[in-house]
């Protein structure tokens, strides 16, 4: 049984359009040939400051995570490593490496699409986002559009496994 918050309070409309534009992310990461997988940060004022889309591959960087290329932007786009008052919408459960990163960010609130039950820690496998001893907790809102942001991946999966 996993741990996972679900989307309860989320303004709908506007939480679903600014995963739909994570999705956009993710699509582009696919066709780099990259595991889709996409990011939107908003900052505090809600108007979107960075996206970011996995780039391991072409970037030959095992930390340019969706969401930890959005992070960086986001610091630089408010000059600041501290991103109190942001919201990151994610189409895939945070890993640990970004969620540790999104918790030392100070983000505000995390919403992520479909869980990870292989590597998720937002609830599914470890619980970093919400650790009682973290001195710093973001919302964690869980779900959102998952059907849509789980397909990306089994669809690229599916056919990784079937052209070798």
């Amino acid at each position: 049984m996993t741990n996972i918050p679900t989307l309860e309070n989320a303004s709908a409309p506007a939480d679903e359009s600014w995963m739909r534009a994570a999705l956009e992310e993710a699509r582009a990461a696919e066709e780099a040939g990259e595991v889709p997988v996409g990011a939107v940060l908003l900052g505090p004022d809600g108007q979107k400051i960075a996206v970011g889309q996995n780039r391991v591959i072409r970037d030959a960087d095992p930390t340019a995570h969706a969401e930890m290329v959005a992070l960086r932007l986001g610091g630089t786009a408010l000059r600041n490593y501290r991103l109190d008052g942001c919201t990151l919408y994610v189409t895939l459960e945070p890993c640990a490496m970004c969620a540790g990163a999104m918790v030392h960010a100070r983000l505000a609130r995390v919403v992520f699409g479909a869980s990870d039950p292989k590597a998720g820690a937002a609830g599914s496998v470890l619980q970093v986002l919400n650790h009682a001893q973290l001195n710093h907790r973001p919302r964690i809102e869980a779900g959102l559009l998952a059907e849509a942001c789980g397909e990306i991946l089994r669809r690229f999966f599916a056919s990784r496994r079937q052209n070798g």
